[in-house]
Protein backbone atom coordinates (compact mmCIF):
# COMPACT_ATOMS: atom_id res chain seq x y z
CA UNK A 1 0.00 0.00 0.00
CA UNK A 2 1.37 3.61 -0.26
CA UNK A 3 0.70 5.74 2.45
CA UNK A 4 0.23 9.75 2.22
CA UNK A 5 1.45 11.13 4.07
CA UNK A 6 4.24 9.46 6.43
CA UNK A 7 5.22 13.38 7.56
CA UNK A 8 2.06 12.90 9.48
CA UNK A 9 3.41 10.09 11.73
CA UNK A 10 6.96 11.95 12.38
CA UNK A 11 5.19 14.98 13.11
CA UNK A 12 3.61 13.08 15.88
CA UNK A 13 5.62 11.39 16.82
CA UNK A 14 8.51 14.06 17.47
CA UNK A 15 5.97 15.34 20.01
CA UNK A 16 4.79 12.20 21.39
CA UNK A 17 7.66 9.92 21.52
CA UNK A 18 6.01 6.66 23.33
CA UNK A 19 4.29 6.44 19.79
CA UNK A 20 7.19 6.14 17.56
CA UNK A 21 8.12 2.87 17.58
CA UNK A 22 4.10 2.08 17.55
CA UNK A 23 3.66 4.34 14.75
CA UNK A 24 6.63 3.05 12.79
CA UNK A 25 5.38 -1.00 12.99
CA UNK A 26 2.16 0.31 11.68
CA UNK A 27 3.87 2.38 8.76
CA UNK A 28 6.10 -0.59 7.82
CA UNK A 29 3.14 -3.18 8.01
CA UNK A 30 0.70 -1.38 6.09
CA UNK A 31 3.33 -0.30 3.68
CA UNK A 32 4.25 -4.15 2.61
CA UNK A 33 0.34 -4.59 3.09
CA UNK A 34 -1.76 -5.87 -0.29
CA UNK A 35 -5.09 -5.44 1.03
CA UNK A 36 -8.04 -5.96 -1.61
CA UNK A 37 -10.74 -5.28 1.59
CA UNK A 38 -11.37 -4.77 5.24
CA UNK A 39 -11.09 -8.62 5.88
CA UNK A 40 -7.44 -8.26 4.70
CA UNK A 41 -6.90 -5.27 7.14
CA UNK A 42 -8.19 -6.82 9.84
CA UNK A 43 -6.04 -9.91 9.29
CA UNK A 44 -3.28 -7.13 9.52
CA UNK A 45 -4.70 -5.78 12.06
CA UNK A 46 -6.73 -7.34 14.71
CA UNK A 47 -8.05 -3.92 16.52
CA UNK A 48 -8.87 -1.88 13.19
CA UNK A 49 -12.43 -1.03 13.18
CA UNK A 50 -14.40 0.23 9.73
CA UNK A 51 -16.53 3.41 10.48
CA UNK A 52 -17.72 3.94 7.39
CA UNK A 53 -16.74 6.78 4.15
CA UNK A 54 -13.75 4.31 3.19
CA UNK A 55 -12.36 5.26 6.66
CA UNK A 56 -10.73 2.74 8.76
CA UNK A 57 -9.75 3.42 12.66
CA UNK A 58 -6.70 1.62 13.99
CA UNK A 59 -5.19 1.77 17.83
CA UNK A 60 -2.10 2.55 18.30
CA UNK A 61 0.22 1.21 21.21
CA UNK A 62 -2.10 -0.33 23.09
CA UNK A 63 -5.12 2.31 22.76
CA UNK A 64 -2.93 5.22 23.56
CA UNK A 65 -3.91 6.89 20.19
CA UNK A 66 -5.96 6.74 17.38
CA UNK A 67 -5.51 6.46 13.54
CA UNK A 68 -7.88 7.59 11.26
CA UNK A 69 -7.16 6.49 7.37
CA UNK A 70 -8.71 6.57 4.40
CA UNK A 71 -8.50 3.39 2.33
CA UNK A 72 -8.89 3.10 -1.15
CA UNK A 73 -8.46 -0.25 -2.00
CA UNK A 74 -8.48 -0.54 -5.56
CA UNK A 75 -5.41 2.36 -5.89
CA UNK A 76 -3.48 0.96 -3.03
CA UNK A 77 -3.89 4.16 -1.27
CA UNK A 78 -3.97 5.12 1.98
CA UNK A 79 -4.19 8.38 3.54
CA UNK A 80 -3.65 9.69 7.28
CA UNK A 81 -6.12 12.18 7.99
CA UNK A 82 -6.19 12.03 12.05
CA UNK A 83 -3.72 10.98 14.55
CA UNK A 84 -4.42 11.83 18.34
CA UNK A 85 -4.43 10.59 21.59
CA UNK A 86 -7.54 8.20 22.69
CA UNK A 87 -8.77 11.45 24.62
CA UNK A 88 -8.77 13.71 21.09
CA UNK A 89 -10.11 11.13 19.09
CA UNK A 90 -13.15 10.60 21.74
CA UNK A 91 -13.50 14.38 21.39
CA UNK A 92 -14.96 13.95 17.84
CA UNK A 93 -18.09 13.19 16.84
CA UNK A 94 -19.25 10.00 15.03
CA UNK A 95 -19.83 12.68 11.48
CA UNK A 96 -16.48 14.21 12.42
CA UNK A 97 -14.65 10.74 11.94
CA UNK A 98 -16.75 9.85 8.90
CA UNK A 99 -15.50 13.33 7.11
CA UNK A 100 -12.07 13.26 8.24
Amino acid sequence: MRIIARKTLVAFYTKHADAETALEEWYHKTESAEWENFSDVKRSFNSADNVGNKRIVFNIKGNDYRLITLVLFRIKMVYIRFIGTHKEYDGLTERQIKDI
